[in-house]
């Protein structure tokens, strides 16, 4: 008996609470001196960066990392409303990026270095721990397969056939179909900062991080 071809797409997806926060900081300061803007703002950097060693030697702390960029320092000539050309202005800016694993965590450093002068936060970037992830891929994946069995059975039982053989699997778009559409990846996470400032406290509450995957499968049906 003849073998039918069928080609199906499976999908799943799965969304986690974020477990770990990553901070983006800028220390930036402008002024006439270039001596003395470099001066304050390497001056508040180090501020930060005292106090991110403290956390990171405490024992048991919830910060897991933190890196900093070199500073930058550059000059340029405003313009006034009139049209004429002001005085030189300096600038110099740092940035720190500090992760932790807690939102709590990154709720209490935010409030306190933002009341610092010259310190602005650029953002924050929720994600799952690398052993979560890494299971969490490994079971939407897993769905996401069965879920093109259950579809390819189902075609196959409306075309009154009962064996159904597996013949090839791959990612979206990769099983050479001729005119067949190509799908961007599924993101597998999702970046997201949302703020509560109610009671004149910042609480950052860390969305839902969301995993999907997309399998193509071939299978040969009797």
């Amino acid at each position: 008996m003849s073998e039918t071809i069928i080609t199906v797409l499976g999908e799943h997806e799965q969304k986690r609470t974020a477990e770990h926060g990553s901070v983006r900081v800028r220390v930036m300061y402008d002024g006439s001196s270039r001596h003395e803007t470099l001066a304050l703002a390497t001056q508040r950097h180090a501020e930060l960066v005292a106090g991110l060693r403290e956390l990171e030697e405490a024992a048991g702390g919830p910060l897991l990392r933190w890196s900093s960029d070199q500073v930058r320092v550059w000059g340029d000539r405003p313009w006034s409303q009139s049209g004429e050309q002001l005085p030189i202005v300096h600038h110099a800016e740092l940035g720190l990026r500090a992760e932790f694993a807690e939102a709590t965590a990154v709720s209490d450093w935010v409030s306190a270095v933002t009341l610092r002068e010259g310190v602005s936060v650029d953002g924050v970037e929720w994600m799952l721990s690398d052993e979560t992830r890494e299971a969490l891929v490994d079971e939407v994946s897993r769905l996401a397969v069965e879920d093109a069995v259950a579809t390819a059975r189902r075609y196959a039982s409306a075309l009154g056939l009962t064996e159904l053989r597996p013949v090839a699997l791959s990612d979206p778009g990769l099983l050479g179909d001729a005119g067949a559409p190509p799908r961007s990846p599924t993101p597998l996470g999702a970046r997201t900062m949302s703020a509560d400032t109610a009671g004149g406290a910042l609480a950052l509450a860390p969305e839902d991080i969301h995993v999907a995957v997309q399998v193509h499968a071939r299978f040969a049906a009797s």
